[in-house]
């Protein structure tokens, strides 16, 4: 999925920006669950980006003014007992003849070997305060080598934040990035119609979450890329609900929020429907505005246009319908400028998405927003939230939640959706859902 060729392009490409500095990326740590079980490992985005490399205790250094060694890498070294327990790891040697470094130690001789990599160097790139304990580590290194090796050769003055060069690379995805984003969109889009055609009045919402990561796992994807959201009734008004565990009733609304993530690219959808199949007067209402908000925003999503703009318009959209509809006092100007629409709307319409569901990238450059480029990949996802206990509308619109949420490529001449494969014009939905139930109680 990774081949070999794409990812040294890569990190050369990194390597000529910081010229004379070094680079340390650590690896993620593994995650404690409970007692003595972990969390199934998962790499750290930049250093997997860079090197290739899945394991946990694992440091990459990057030293492209090293005679010798300009990619090294501190890895577990073999251990057949604890390999029996754990799998195989690439060791020292798989280190260099696997992921192509020009060196590996043990992970335990960082602090010895680090030093020799550090002389002559101006620049440290180093993000801090990601890992505390590792970052005690760094600046331990760093103590020892100025006691013990400035009189042969200075060592760095400064440490960056190596994010500032290889999460803009990040941002702008390469044709291998793409493939792989493609087929997590692909898998997540059909998790999505698999929940829609199975939903029926009477399931649990963990029922859904179960088929979703099951169609996720089926596919071929990691898992999901975040904890799927199935929220039912009034839980569709709770942005990021993930317990997941209430029956589903009829006439309510069923919002699904879930992506699959593969080759450890992220796909993010949302899709709301009618559990019994038809939309209620009310629920079709709020949805109509949510994606007459949503498909106008992916519109306008091209080239030159900045993330706020698309924010700017689904404001303003959803606050018109919101208006019409009587839930907000008019006139329009007035609902905005005074933030009464955050009442039922209150989250940005989109974010980066890539290796990270929340992916790397800067919003701004200065002061100004960003423009949108060709190579990005982003989220549009509005949505009107009115909770059960809103007291001040009648009792008719709560509990109603709504959000529709797509990714979306910047191309040259304009925007590519690529999660177009979950339905959510609501004759698409209301022919999908409840589908496979109905097919099965026919026979």
């Amino acid at each position: 999925m990774h081949s070999k060729d794409v990812i040294r392009a890569r990190r050369e490409r990194f390597m000529d920006a910081i010229g004379t500095g070094v680079a340390v990326f650590p690896a993620a740590p593994a995650r404690v669950r409970s007692n003595d079980t972990e969390y199934r490992y998962r790499p750290e985005s930049d250093l997997f980006y860079l090197t290739g490399f899945a394991e946990p205790e694992a440091v990459a250094v990057l030293a492209p003014e090293h005679p010798e060694h300009k990619f090294v890498l501190f890895v577990r070294p073999h251990d057949p007992e604890r390999e029996v327990w754990d799998g195989k790891r690439a060791g020292v040697e798989g280190a260099v003849s696997e992921y192509g470094a020009d060196a590996a130690y043990p992970i335990d001789q960082l602090e010895e070997k680090l030093p020799e990599y550090l002389d002559g160097r101006q620049q440290l790139y180093y993000r801090l305060g990601r890992d505390e304990e590792f970052d005690l580590r760094v600046i331990r290194t760093l103590n020892s080598y100025r006691t013990t090796r400035r009189a042969k050769a200075p060592g760095p003055s400064s440490i960056l934040d190596p994010g500032e060069i290889v999460h803009e690379m990040r941002l702008i995805k390469s044709e291998t990035d793409l493939a792989l984003m493609r087929r997590a969109i692909e898998i997540s889009a059909a998790a999505h119609r698999a929940a829609m055609a199975a939903a029926r009045p009477g399931m649990y919402e963990y029922e859904l979450e179960a088929l979703i990561e099951y169609t996720f796992r089926r596919n071929g994807a990691n898992g999901p890329s975040y904890a799927s959201i199935v929220g039912s009734g009034p839980n569709a008004t709770t942005l990021h609900y993930v317990e997941n565990s209430r029956r589903i009733e009829d006439g309510e609304l069923v919002l699904v929020d879930a992506g699959a993530e593969y080759g450890y690219y992220a796909a993010d959808i949302t899709r709301t429907w009618p559990a019994s199949g038809r939309f209620s007067p009310e629920q079709r209402a709020i949805y109509e505005i949510v994606l007459e908000a949503q498909t106008g925003a992916i519109e306008m999503s091209t080239p030159g246009v900045t993330m706020q703009d698309v924010h700017d318009f689904c404001v303003r959209t959803i606050a018109t319908g919101l208006v019409r509809l009587g839930l907000l006092d008019g006139p329009v100007e007035k609902a905005i400028e005074s933030g009464a629409y955050r009442k039922f709307y209150m989250h940005k319409t989109g974010h980066y998405l890539g290796m990270d569901v929340h992916d790397v990238g800067k919003y701004r450059e200065g002061e100004e927003w960003r423009s949108l480029a060709p190579g990005m990949v982003m989220t549009v996802e509005p949505g009107i939230y009115i909770a059960e206990d809103c007291s001040d509308v009648d009792e008719r619109w709560r509990g109603i939640g709504v959000r529709i949420e797509d990714d979306v490529l910047i191309t040259e001449t304009g925007h590519d959706v690529l999660s177009a494969g979950a339905p959510k014009a609501i004759d698409e939905i209301e022919h999908l859902v409840g589908t496979e139930a109905t097919a099965e109680a026919g026979r």
